[in-house]
C-alpha cells in the first residue's frame, strides 16, 4: 500500500522531528516533480517563487487535503484553489515572519525619518550632510492591518516612545493594549497620523485600499510604509503624491513587482524601496521548520491544524 505523499519545499532531511509514516518528497519549484501530484495529500508551497510555479501542480492534486504556505499572505495561491476538491484546508505561516517583518518595518521607518538614504548618497560624494531630521519619538503611528504582524510591529515601536499607536483592522475589537478600530473609522484616523503602516493581507477588501482618497486624507509630511502587498496601494495615485512632495513613502512591496528598472517609482522624490525582503532572514528557517513539524504532526494525528485561513 502506498504511503501518503507530503510535498515539502524544504529538504525533509533538514527538518528534525517530522513524524514517521508519510512519504516525504522535496519539491521547491523545479521542472521535475518528485512524484505524481495526484498522490500528494499535503502540499507545502515553494517559498519566494513566482506564483505560476506554486500553482502549476495544483490542478492535478486530486487527493490533496492541505495547502500550507510558508508566507503570511496566501493571495499567490488562491487562484489555484478552484482546481481543488471541496474540503481542502489552506494554512498560512502565522508565527514565522512576525519578527523579521517587524524588524524591517522599524528599519524602513527610522531610515526614512532620519534621512539614512541621503547620508549614504552624501558619503559616496564625501559630503558631511548635517541638519535636523524628524524623530520617531512623539509621533503618532497608525497600523492598518492589526494581526500578528501588526502586533509584532507595535512590540518594537514601543521603546521608541511614539506619542500614540493607533490600530486598525477589518473589524474592531479590544486588546490588552487598547482598542482596534474598524476599517470604517480609517478616514477619521488618517489625518492624525505621522506614520501610516500597511500590514494588511491582500484580498478583495484591501486591494487598492490606498487610493487617491486615502492618500489625500494623510496629513502633510506623513510617511507611508507598505510591508503588506503592492496591490494594497494604487501606484499611480502614490506617485502623484510623492511627486508633489506632500508625503513620503517606504516600500518593501510594489505594484508591479519586481519593479521594472524604468519605472518612475524608482526615481520619485521621498521614497525608499526595499525589494520585498521582509521575510527572508536568518529567522525564517528555524521558524519555518517548527511550523512544518507542528502542522504535519497535527495532520498525521488527525488533530486540528493551526493557521487555517479557509476551506475549499
Amino acid at each position: 500500500m502506498n504511503r501518503a505523499q507530503i510535498w515539502l519545499s524544504l529538504p525533509p532531511d533538514d527538518i528534525e522531528g517530522l513524524p514517521e509514516g508519510p512519504d516525504y518528497r522535496y519539491w521547491n519549484g523545479g521542472d521535475e516533480y518528485p512524484g505524481d501530484p495526484a498522490d500528494c495529500v499535503f502540499y507545502v508551497v515553494p517559498y519566494m517563487k513566482p506564483p505560476g510555479i506554486a500553482l502549476r501542480p495544483m490542478p492535478a492534486m486530486r487527493a490533496l487535503e492541505v495547502v500550507q504556505t510558508l508566507s503570511a499572505g496566501v493571495d499567490h495561491v488562491e487562484p489555484g484553489l478552484r482546481h481543488l476538491r471541496p474540503g481542502v484546508r489552506l494554512c498560512n505561516a502565522r508565527g514565522v515572519h512576525e519578527a523579521s517583518t517587524a524588524e524591517l518595518t522599524l528599519a524602513l521607518i527610522l531610515a526614512s525619518l532620519r534621512g539614512i538614504p541621503d547620508f549614504v548618497r552624501a558619503q559616496d560624494r564625501g559630503e558631511w550632510l548635517g541638519g535636523f531630521r524628524p524623530a520617531l519619538a512623539d509621533r503618532t503611528v497608525l497600523i492598518v492591518g492589526y494581526g500578528s504582524i501588526g502586533a509584532a510591529i507595535e512590540d518594537r515601536l514601543t521603546p521608541f516612545e511614539p506619542a500614540r499607536v493607533v490600530r486598525v483592522a477589518r473589524s474592531g475589537r479590544t486588546t490588552e493594549r487598547g482598542p482596534v478600530h474598524p476599517l470604517t473609522e480609517l478616514p477619521a484616523l488618517l489625518p492624525r497620523a505621522d506614520v501610516v503602516i500597511l500590514s494588511t493581507p491582500l484580498n478583495d477588501s484591501s486591494r487598492g485600499l490606498v487610493d487617491e482618497t486615502f492618500l489625500a486624507g494623510m496629513r502633510d509630511g506623513a510617511l507611508l510604509v507598505n510591508i503588506a502587498r503592492g496591490g494594497v496601494v494604487d501606484t499611480k495615485a502614490l506617485l502623484a503624491e510623492l511627486e508633489s512632495g506632500r508625503i513620503t513613502a517606504a516600500l518593501d512591496v510594489t505594484d508591479p513587482e519586481p519593479l521594472p528598472p524604468e519605472h518612475p517609482l524608482w526615481r520619485a522624490p521621498g521614497v525608499l524601496i526595499s525589494p520585498h525582503v521582509g521575510g527572508p532572514t536568518s529567522a525564517f528557517l528555524p521558524r519555518a521548520r517548527r511550523l512544518l513539524v507542528d502542522q504535519v504532526t497535527r495532520y498525521v494525528n488527525r488533530e486540528p491544524l493551526a493557521n487555517v485561513i479557509l476551506t475549499t
